[in-house]
């Protein structure tokens, strides 16, 4: 775009008053927490002038193990996100949407991203992701998530809430080469920003910079012979997202109200046809909208409507309060601090008492002068010629300072009480305390890291919202998705989603529905399975038969997965072949044949108590009668007999037919299992004779 100064003085005031509104001051402390925690612990200035002194200057880093406890809690407590359907929306879709998701988070590597956000909040006390789509790998837009640097993001000043929702602007700022700059967007201005020595704009002391925080450091010469093939990063690139009203027109679903922007990029033909296709009314409202601007010095970049409903940037902050974030560092500085002072001061009293120093009377000393004892003073075995024994005397040394011991292990309580890590949360406890008790203690270090945990967990949720929309936005067309499973034998599953059927309906409609997402938190992997195999190790000890395919499947063999099958297997468990099927089929039938005829004979049972009682009953009505001839209770029973019979011989006649065909199938399974046994033997013999044939060629040859 060409050069803008109004925009560009406009992105560039916004950026300042957000940058000299808390930025900075943000950034002193981050950086200070950063030192901290990689062990630069002591003032520069502070520690040459002791050690000029020649006092010790020690650091005990317990910020880095504390916080690295809190990281292994984060890595220890990862995230199931699943969505349920809300209006419009499906369970099917809901189950895609989930894989989907599980496919992106696999693609981004999300795990490894969280904990370097964590990592990021847990420090800095902000961490931040980007979330846009990406057109590298796919025509149609895929999901893409990075983290950035919070020193290069600056919060809308007058923000005080945790969701981006609520904030007007945010800016990502960040140092870029004239070849990012020419490839992102635009070559022309490129090569118009490399042709200044210096900026011309009014801000551009801000500009056009050669310092900056890398591998390199800050010590990076400005002037380097290696500075060529524009490779060094030195234009500050400010990226702007600020809400703004504009008045946009909008589709209309008439049937349920529900209202979606339409592009502007649309003509009024476009709208039109799309609404007359699908039955959807036309509105033109005032709307808040996503307004994205880059700008360089005096050169606008970009400057065009946001393609996404939410900021690409979201925010991880472990403590939140009214606006001010909190990082698990920066209350553990004092304590750190006071613990080094001391303990350098405890060995320093140690070291001056092992050599206090000597008073000497001029010119006593005869086998050394005054430089050879400072060196050789406290030397075990130092012998000294004197004149005169009583011209040299050694200082009493300073004693240690009752309590000061104490001063360090308080120092240590400190960081232990303030950052709510315990010995038992990173496995330091003694030896004499109980297994019940430890687990009791992290139980309640975790309760004082549940809200950094919680705040993680809101950053997930958010996280997926703004995934789902992406999804809904440009997942549109009809894609072959890959998804990883994290199974026991890690298979992949393949699923088509916007799938146009013959009837055309469209299978798994991404795009269609308003979801809810669901975090679940699970424990990691490893650990879950740990857990799992000592239960059921338990359980096994207190008499419950459990299988021992559930044992290996929970264990950490290196082939889990073909030992259990294989223990399926041997134990009927395992996948069924179809022969195997027919035949568990058929005795199927059997039993149930068995039943049956076990109906039966209750059935004539039943059948002959009620014909006794009808005999009986008629037996005596007819001794107050005249006997008469009477064979009803007679044909009765051969009737029973005959039907009984008759399905006797129908259940022995199936029972026969099943028999034969399951001697059958047995007998056609096993010489199959022999076929295939010779086979392999054949194929076997044969790899072998190949083997030998080619060992002899080879001989030959080189002979």
């Amino acid at each position: 775009m060409p050069v803008n100064y109004q925009l560009a003085q406009e992105t560039y005031l916004r950026y300042a008053q957000a940058r000299d509104s808390g930025h900075l001051d943000y950034v002193k402390k981050a950086d200070k927490c950063e030192e901290y925690f990689r062990g630069v612990q002591w003032d520069p200035i502070t520690k040459r002038q002791l050690e000029a002194q020649g006092k010790p200057v020690l650091t005990i880093n317990k910020v880095l193990a504390t916080i690295a406890a809190v990281m292994g809690e984060q890595l220890n407590n990862r995230a199931d996100i699943s969505f349920r359907p809300l209006r419009d929306g499906t369970q099917e879709v809901s189950d895609a949407l989930t894989k989907v998701y599980a496919q992106i988070t696999n693609e981004n590597k999300l795990d490894w991203l969280e904990s370097e956000v964590a990592a990021d909040g847990f420090i800095t006390g902000r961490g931040f992701y980007d979330i846009r789509a990406s057109f590298d790998d796919h025509m149609q837009g895929e999901v893409d998530i990075r983290r950035l640097n919070p020193r290069n993001v600056l919060i809308d000043p007058d923000a005080e809430d945790y969701d981006p929702d609520t904030w007007k602007e945010v800016f990502v700022t960040k140092w870029m080469t004239i070849d990012d700059i020419a490839q992102l967007y635009n070559e022309a201005d490129a090569k118009y920003l490399g042709a200044k020595g210096s900026s011309e704009f009014k801000y551009g002391y801000d500009s056009i910079e050669r310092f900056h925080g890398s591998f390199g450091g800050n010590a990076y010469p400005i002037e380097s012979p290696y500075d060529i093939d524009n490779l060094r990063r030195r234009y500050r690139v400010i990226e702007r997202q600020h809400k703004k009203w504009r008045n946009a027109w909008h589709f209309v679903d008439i049937a349920t109200g529900d209202i979606r922007p339409i592009p502007d990029t649309w003509t009024k033909a476009r709208r039109e046809v799309v609404a007359k296709e699908y039955d959807l009314g036309l509105v033109r409202k005032m709307v808040e909208q996503i307004r994205w601007t880059v700008t360089c010095d005096d050169v606008v970049l970009f400057d065009e409507w946001s393609p996404y409903l939410h900021f690409s940037v979201m925010p991880y902050f472990p403590y939140l309060r009214n606006g001010r974030t909190i990082g698990l560092v920066e209350n553990l500085i004092s304590p750190q601090d006071q613990l080094n002072k001391t303990s350098s001061q405890e060995l320093h009293i140690i070291n001056t008492t092992a050599n206090s120093g000597w008073k000497v009377k001029t010119g006593a000393l005869q086998n050394m002068d005054i430089e050879d004892l400072e060196q050789r003073g406290a030397e075990t075995g130092v012998v000294f010629e004197l004149d005169d024994i009583g011209n040299m005397e050694k200082l009493t040394p300073n004693q240690v300072p009752t309590g000061l011991d104490r001063v360090s292990y308080k120092s240590d309580e400190y960081i232990k009480e303030i950052s709510g890590v315990s010995d038992s949360s990173r496995g330091f406890d003694r030896a004499d305390v109980a297994a019940k008790a430890i687990q009791a203690k992290k139980a309640a270090g975790s309760v004082n890291l549940a809200k950094p945990m919680d705040n993680l967990n809101r950053t997930r949720h958010l996280l997926a919202v703004r995934v789902l929309d992406i999804v809904q936005e440009y997942y549109t067309e009809e894609r072959l998705v890959n998804i990883t499973g994290g199974g026991l034998n890690d298979s992949s599953e393949q699923m088509q989603v916007n799938q146009t059927t013959p009837e055309g309906t469209i299978v798994n409609d991404l795009t269609i529905g308003e979801y809810d997402v669901v975090v679940t938190t699970v424990p990691a992997r490893a650990n879950f399975e740990e857990t799992q195999f000592q239960e059921a190790l338990e359980l096994r000890q207190l008499g419950i038969q459990i299988p021992d395919a559930v044992l290996v499947e929970n264990s950490h063999l290196s082939r889990k997965a073909e030992i259990a099958a294989e223990i399926k297997a041997a134990n009927g468990g395992g996948e069924k072949s179809e022969e195997d099927q027919q035949i568990a089929k058929i005795e199927l039938q059997l039993k149930q044949l068995e039943v049956a005829e076990m109906q039966a004979k209750n059935k004539e049972t039943e059948a002959k108590a009620a014909s006794a009682l009808v005999a009986a009953k008629k037996d005596a009505f007819e001794m107050e009668k005249p006997p008469a001839q009477d064979n009803t209770v007679a044909i009765e029973r051969a009737k029973l007999q005959l039907e009984r019979a008759k399905m006797q011989a129908e259940i022995k006649l199936k029972r026969d037919e099943l028999v034969a065909t399951l001697q059958l199938k047995r007998e056609e399974l096993d010489a199959k299992i022999e076929l295939n046994k010779q086979e392999a033997a054949a194929k076997a013999k044969l790899a072998h004779n190949e083997a030998i044939v080619e060992t002899k060629s080879e001989e030959g040859s080189e002979k």
